[in-house]
């Protein structure tokens, strides 16, 4: 039969340190001040962890956590050490998910699943597109030009264009239109008469 005298002490009875750390007194302590935390820790993990299914585990797993480290030294303050304990928990089940294992990656090769690489066909394609667009940027007024490169494949805003240009945001937004919309033309099968202007 199982001594349950220490599980009905009053909270203010003996310190945590003064009991002894025997199991009884370990059950003692944990009644005591851990179990009344279930709420607050229950409210955390809710708050902080995504899969609902998982929160029965989480507590328990809490639990055992802190009757583990009770067992070396009772902790002074239960309910931060109970959430400080949730919390590394919680960080621990974050990183284990990123980490994916070489297994599951021989796993996913022997599945032999489309490989995202391209083909030689999808290559060739990609090689003429930008064979096009490179033939097409050529025979863009070269401010046009300018203005289209910098913009689309250097990433500058209008300003930094128009500072670059020494001409107003309204001009580089003009240049840029007229680009686009031959690119467009060309690219897409509208012909159109291309003509170099400075």
């Amino acid at each position: 039969m199982v001594d349950t005298s220490d599980f009905s002490r009053p909270p203010g009875g003996p310190n945590a340190s003064d009991l002894p750390m025997t199991a009884s007194g370990m059950k003692a302590w944990f009644v005591r001040e851990v179990l009344p935390l279930e709420p607050i820790l229950m409210h955390f993990l809710r708050q902080n962890w995504r899969n609902r299914a998982d929160l029965e585990d989480l507590r328990q797993e809490v639990y055992a956590r802190v009757l583990e480290a009770a067992e070396r030294e009772f902790p002074a303050k239960p309910k931060p050490f109970v959430l400080v304990t949730a919390r590394n928990l919680l960080i621990n089940r974050v990183l284990r998910e990123r980490i994916v294992p070489f297994d599951a990656k021989a796993d996913l090769d022997s599945l032999e699943v489309a490989s995202e690489v391209p083909g030689p066909d999808r290559a060739a394609i990609a090689r003429d597109e930008l064979r096009k667009l490179s033939a097409a940027l050529d025979r863009l007024p070269p401010r046009a030009r300018e203005a289209v490169v910098l913009r689309r494949i250097e990433g500058l805003s209008r300003r930094e264009i128009a500072e670059r240009m020494g001409v107003s945001e309204n001009t580089v937004a003009d240049h840029i239109r007229v680009a686009m919309n031959a690119l467009a033309n060309v690219l897409f099968g509208e012909p159109s008469e291309l003509t170099r202007r400075s």
